[in-house]
């Protein structure tokens, strides 16, 4: 495909919902020019096992750093929470089937899921919270579930997932740009503030004579 944003993020992970302001910044600046493809990377895909209060402990402490960071708020509530298990792989899972229902949609749609998530302690691990989101968010909801729960669906995830793996990506959110060829650049791995970020991409599309 021409010049794209791979974006690997997962709506499970705090960096990634303090990320979603700049991405979006991004995403509408280079609109008709660059468009931006979701990759999802699992941060606790498969997890079963329930939070113990290390865990809890573990999540508020970068809670509390990534407030501060990027400006975003969370619902402590959370915390409230017996027998939890931190699994990202539905939330993955609803990004990649917005990906097949609505590929424009996808990026947006990550964002829903994460401020269901952290800013209003919505369970993003349960088909029902997570079909409801999709409604509110203009998808016909047994169609979303249809999708959600099918096979290929679930095996788009995991190549997902894989994929982020063999590219090397270990943190998220990370941002690369894709020349057409195959070849990416790195935009970012880990959370950035927009200060800067639009004038480098552009600086960097110049140079490969992909500015229109």
């Amino acid at each position: 495909m021409p010049h794209h944003f791979l974006y690997v993020a997962d709506p499970m992970c705090s960096w990634c919902y303090g990320f979603a302001p700049v991405i979006e910044r991004i995403a509408i600046h280079f609109e008709e020019r660059v468009p931006v493809k979701v990759m999802v990377g699992g941060l606790r895909a498969g997890n079963t096992q329930a939070m113990r209060q290390q865990d809890k402990d573990y999540i508020r402490n970068a809670w509390g750093k990534v407030g501060p960071a990027t400006g975003r708020s969370f619902d402590m509530r959370f915390f409230e929470r017996e027998g939890f298990v931190y699994d990202t792989e539905p939330a993955c899972r609803a990004v990649v089937t917005a990906r097949h229902l609505a590929p424009e949609k996808a990026l947006a749609f990550k964002g829903r899921i994460s401020e269901a998530f952290y800013g209003n302690n919505r369970d993003m691990t349960d088909t029902d919270e997570i079909a409801a989101v999709a409604r509110d968010a203009g998808f016909d909801e047994m169609t979303f579930r249809a999708a959600f729960l099918s096979p290929d669906v679930r095996n788009d995830t995991f190549r997902d997932f894989l994929s982020a793996k063999q590219m090397g990506v270990e943190g998220f959110p990370c941002l690369l740009l894709g020349d057409g060829s195959g070849s990416y650049a790195l935009v970012t791995n880990g959370y950035r503030p927009i200060d800067g970020m639009i004038e480098g991409i552009e600086g960097w599309l110049a140079q490969q004579g992909a500015v229109g």
